[in-house]
């Protein structure tokens, strides 16, 4: 069921309403020839901000839904923005607001400049890494995932997008945790396999990346990046009712 009763008025874009910084991991993953899979080490640079990623995406779309952006006013001191921040976090993530109540944000024209020019008030006041531990979407992960799901679930974003217009899909595999992820779908297009589904992936700010489902294997594939080998994945959408 799509809970959203307000359908955002414009839709949702990249360089728009997506963070210029990126998730950071904990580890790096490289190819190794040998074994031909990629394997992780632990970063040899310091993190800091480091298991986001679900804060991010959820963040977005509270931003997308509850925040307007007005580059004509004066740019206000962190702590103000801090304040304004931690107000459009505790918004609703589910349900649109409506455009006269939504909290402005003075002296940037969207999330992509503010961010980049205020990271440290967004990082301090969006949400801690536990929050992307406690997400309910979590329990279904654990479950068996069959073909019949994959298949209602690629419908389900179908339908979803052109409500919520930023849908949040949970990316995982398990047992094995190889991927436990948070993307933001924004666009769709029907293809000769299946359905393609462009994605804001907080891991990487600087790019749309996509996630995709072949209608043979009744199968979700998210590409090879620099995190991961590339491949299937199971998909759930979060944030989208009471339940996830």
């Amino acid at each position: 069921m799509i809970s959203a009763t307000v359908m955002p008025p414009r839709r949702f874009e990249f360089d728009r309403d997506t963070f210029a910084y990126a998730n950071e991991l904990v580890w790096e993953y490289l190819e190794d020839p040998a074994a031909k899979k990629m394997v992780a080490r632990r970063s040899e640079t310091p993190r800091t901000y480091t298991h986001r990623c679900f804060v991010m995406v959820r963040s977005a779309r509270q931003f997308f839904y509850h925040a307007r952006f007005e580059a004509a006013l004066p740019v206000a001191e962190e702590k103000r923005y801090r304040d304004l921040v931690r107000a459009v976090v505790r918004r609703n993530p589910r349900v649109a607001g409506d455009e006269s109540k939504r909290i402005v944000v003075p002296g940037y024209d969207s999330l992509r400049s503010f961010s980049r020019e205020q990271a440290p008030a967004l990082m301090a006041s969006c949400g801690g890494a536990w929050q992307s531990y406690v997400l309910r979407s979590h329990r279904r992960m654990i479950l068996p995932v069959s073909r019949r799901h994959q298949e209602q679930m690629a419908a389900q974003l179908a339908r979803s997008l052109p409500v919520r217009r930023a849908v949040i899909a949970h990316l995982f595999r398990f047992p094995q945790l190889t991927i436990n992820h948070g993307i933001v779908i924004y666009d769709m297009a029907e293809t000769e396999t299946g359905r393609r589904f462009t994605a804001y992936d907080p891991n990487q700010p600087g790019q749309p990346t996509e996630l995709n489902y072949h209608r043979a294997d009744r199968t979700f594939y998210f590409p090879r990046n620099h995190y991961w080998a590339g491949g299937a994945v199971n998909v759930v959408e979060a944030y989208c009712s009471l339940a996830y």
